[in-house]
């Protein structure tokens, strides 16, 4: 018997380890299958992608850039910690974060709570709920301009809704946008009303995913209905309130539409200045863009700050 040769053993098949050419023309041919197939998905996935880049990532990273640099005469130089020296001895940095807190918690003592105890009410009818919900959310799908102006019409001296309705009940009118006591609650109001109607949607959703055998056994217990709210509803709901509570302040720290359109943005002797509609003068009154971004950078470390002790809270009573 003659020893194998070298050809025979090539014509045996290719060596372990080492897939044939139709292993790899079937590999080749999967992989072109599940791209064609995820084609789509990606062409979505790589414009999401872009986007975020684009209109999210790139502004971020350019600001924490400029906040670091000086722009004069159109010649750009790093300006180091000149720009946040500026903001923290610039008087009307504190006055901003002092109004903006006002609003904050105004907002919240409104804007939260409202929003909860109208989706109650809202649950507890069984018929023409489709038509409430409509009325409730109507606001959100207006214009914000609008919205502002239907108020400033309203809150006008002479001939304004608010004051008329004052008049009915011999009350004294009100200068709800030039008192400086008024007027940021003035804006809280109208904020309120126009942002009031998603929240009032997702709080609605919640509590109509909350058992019913829960408030029998409340009943059967002789709780009454606050009793119910707070022991049933409130536990039942405190992700959904949790939530939207971060999500609010984050919103309303950053409040600028409604002082700038109602108040031209400062108000009588500042009481309406806001961070954010300090960051606009110094970017556009003043031409100080580096001022600008490094008061962003402030607020965005603020809010990261909170964001990250509110989290850990949140882990923590969870555990």
């Amino acid at each position: 018997m003659s020893a194998p040769t070298l050809s025979s053993r090539k014509a045996t098949g290719p060596r372990p380890g080492h897939p044939g050419p139709a292993r790899r023309d079937s590999a080749r041919e999967e992989f072109l299958r599940a791209v064609r197939r995820n084609i789509s998905a990606h062409g979505f996935l790589i414009g999401a992608v872009l986007c975020f880049t684009l209109f999210s990532w790139y502004p971020m990273v350019r600001e924490f850039i400029l906040a670091f640099q000086k722009n004069e005469d159109g010649t750009t130089t790093w300006a180091g910690w000149s720009n946040l020296t500026y903001v923290f001895n610039d008087p009307a940095f504190w006055q901003a974060w002092r109004n903006t807190l006002l609003f904050t918690v105004l907002a919240l003592l409104l804007g939260f709570v409202v929003p909860f105890v109208v989706a109650v009410v809202l649950n507890e009818f069984r018929h023409g709920q489709g038509y409430l919900r409509l009325l409730v959310y109507l606001p959100v799908m207006l214009p914000p301009v609008a919205s502002v102006l239907l108020f400033k019409y309203f809150y006008d001296p002479g001939y304004g809704l608010f004051n008329r309705i004052l008049a009915i009940f011999h009350l004294p009118e009100q200068q709800w946008l030039q008192d400086t006591s008024t007027s940021m609650l003035s804006v809280v109001i109208a904020a309120t009303w126009m942002n009031m109607g998603g929240a009032t949607l997702i709080y609605l959703a919640a509590l109509q995913g909350i058992p019913g055998e829960l408030y029998e056994a409340a009943e059967l217990d002789g709780a009454g209905l606050l009793r119910k709210i707070w022991h049933v509803t409130i536990p039942q709901t405190r992700l959904i309130l949790s939530l939207l509570l971060l999500m609010q302040i984050i919103a309303t720290m950053q409040v600028f539409t409604e002082p700038f359109l109602l108040t031209n943005g400062a108000g009588p002797e500042g009481s309406t200045t806001t961070v954010v509609y300090l960051i606009y003068q110094y970017a556009f009154n003043f031409n100080n863009y580096g001022s600008a971004a490094a008061l962003g950078l402030v607020l965005l470390v603020v809010l990261a700050g909170f964001s990250a002790v509110y989290v850990r809270l949140s882990r923590s009573s969870e555990d």
